[in-house]
């Protein structure tokens, strides 16, 4: 809604996400620990057009919005999958 709400003059990416770097295949053991999932991690070559690293620069979002993280990754992945685990049980 900050964002949206900003002058006609802000242009450009806005990254909203968390400076905490973690890999993909970590946050996956993460997500299978936290669901106790019977899944497996599957590694593949990555395309050449990957990036090496995720790790946003909220430095724009922060500046702009006054706009952090408020949630840690641990905590919002515990709040995501049991939100999920609910919606599927009210079908």
């Amino acid at each position: 809604m900050r964002l949206m709400n900003t002058d006609d003059d802000v242009a450009g990416p806005v990254n909203l996400g968390n400076p905490d770097e973690i890999t993909m295949y970590d946050l996956a053991q993460k997500i299978i620990a936290l669901t106790k999932s019977a899944s497996h991690i599957v590694k593949l070559e990555l395309p050449a057009d990957d990036p090496r690293q995720r790790n946003p620069d909220i430095t724009k979002a922060m500046n702009l919005l006054d706009w952090k993280p408020a949630v840690k990754l641990d905590n919002g992945l515990v709040e995501t999958i049991n939100y999920f685990q609910e919606s599927t049980h009210q079908l």
